[in-house]
């Protein structure tokens, strides 16, 4: 005997109702404990979270410390905290707070320095933001990128004439240490035509962060840009943290149409951090101590600049690349020129004999300058290389006199535009030189050719 209908609505309703109060009802929040600690790496259970979420571990001293989930093993989770473990003990309560890290973005940043958690630490009291974006960004389509088409002046004659930067370009800046990648990076933040400038320092020495902001930057340099630093002593996720902040913030000033210059000192220094994460919970070295999930991180945060869609802005990015002991073939800096737009290598050198900014103009190079600048720029560029180039090769015989003028009509050029060339290739720190001066002083060198 079939059921009467109104019997079957009320069970239909009842389930609805039920339904109804599941999608309201807040997710639960179930605490964890900690159970243990190797190296910098927190494993905690009974508590569940995603890859990527922030949960807080408090110490036996009722303080809370902020942790992300990097991993887990079946009921265990491997938390790495950002900032200082002091106080924890086992047993330790693990709250997952149910958010991902997000960073605090608008344009009451500008001016202000920062730490990989985006807060302030300028003294300059709390900070004025907009709003919140993720830390790990939204991957943008390929196709509906708008074009590089448009060059960016960056104030520095070498690579304004000869390494033109599009807007929206990356390059790499492959350097070893103390050879003036800072004072290059300060003088483009000053010189620079774009609209906003974002400056990520990332696995510093705090002595260099001071300098850069107070000395190198400048109070006229800072008031348009936003400084993002966690120096060496920070915990590795923190800096991990830094480049993705800076990151972010880029990206909402892009998001809002304006053009943004972003410095990253350096890609390096956050491959390493990745590399101390990924280790610690016990994933396995590939290539020369670094896993295989390093070289899957730097192009999702280098894929992150570059132009927006239709109606945004542009992020134009240098990443500095430090080449240990010199070397521009270790794993970072063979994958970062792979990834990158075109790369702008500093000679030790040429640093050394006082040339500066120590740019090797015949090792670098600018993979969309063909795209963006006349064919009269294109054409005056190559042949300063060539001539440059021919000189350094004979450069010895003609130190040691070896060479007997009017041997070779292309030397005897060589050696008669050479002094001019160095003196065009150099550029004082407090010097200024925009993109229309740069390219004429170019044309005028090589009318004498």
């Amino acid at each position: 005997m079939n059921r009467p209908d109104w019997n079957r609505k009320d069970v239909w309703r009842r389930r609805l109702q039920h339904l109804r109060q599941q999608v309201k009802s807040p997710p639960l929040v179930v605490e964890g404990r900690l159970s243990r600690m190797v190296g910098l790496t927190l494993e905690a259970v009974g508590c569940q979270a995603p890859v990527g979420g922030k949960c807080w571990v408090e110490t036996a001293y009722r303080e809370r410390i902020e942790a992300e989930v990097v991993g887990f093993a079946q009921e265990q989770l491997y938390l790495m905290p950002v900032g200082d473990v002091y106080g924890l003990e086992p047993g330790c309560r693990v709250i997952p707070s149910g958010k991902p890290s997000s960073a605090r973005v608008g344009m009451g940043l500008l001016g202000r320095v920062l730490d990989g958690a985006g807060n302030p630490i300028d003294g300059k009291g709390p900070l004025v933001y907009e709003t919140t974006r993720p830390l790990q960004g939204r991957p943008l389509n390929p196709l509906l990128r708008q074009p590089i088409t448009e060059p960016l002046d960056v104030g520095i004659r070498a690579i304004n004439a000869l390494l033109t930067v599009g807007r929206g370009q990356r390059l790499g800046l492959f350097a070893g240490t103390g050879v003036g990648k800072s004072v290059l990076l300060g003088m483009m933040t000053r010189y620079t035509s774009a609209d906003v400038v974002v400056v990520g320092l990332i696995g510093e020495r705090g002595r260099e962060v001071n300098d850069f902001v107070h000395h190198i930057l400048g109070s006229a340099g800072l008031a348009r840009a936003v400084v993002v630093a966690t120096p060496a002593d920070q915990p590795p996720l923190m800096r991990l943290h830094g480049a993705m902040t800076a990151t972010a913030i880029a990206e909402h000033f892009r998001d809002q149409g304006m053009d943004v210059l972003l410095l990253m000192d350096s890609l390096t220094r956050y491959a390493q951090a990745q590399r101390e994460i990924a280790l610690a919970i016990d994933e396995p070295p590939a290539t020369k101590g670094y896993p295989p999930s390093v070289f899957a991180k730097l192009p999702r945060l280098v894929e992150r600049a570059g132009c927006g869609e239709a109606g945004t802005g542009s992020i134009t990015a240098f990443y500095t690349v430090l080449a240990e002991g010199d070397d521009t073939n270790d794993p970072i800096a063979d994958a970062a020129r792979g990834i990158l737009d075109g790369h702008i290598v500093l000679s030790r050198e040429l640093a050394e004999s006082g040339h500066y900014p120590a740019i090797d103009v015949e090792r670098s190079i600018s993979r969309v300058m063909a795209d963006i600048v006349p064919a009269s720029q294109l054409d005056a560029a190559r042949r300063l290389k060539q001539i440059h180039a021919l000189y350094q090769r004979n450069r010895d015989l003609i130190t040691l006199g070896a060479y007997q003028a009017g041997s070779d009509p292309r030397i005897d050029r060589a050696i008669a535009l050479e002094p001019k060339i160095a003196q065009f290739l150099q550029q004082g720190m407090d010097e200024a030189v925009s993109l229309a001066d740069s390219v004429a002083a170019l044309e005028r060198l090589m009318a004498e050719a």
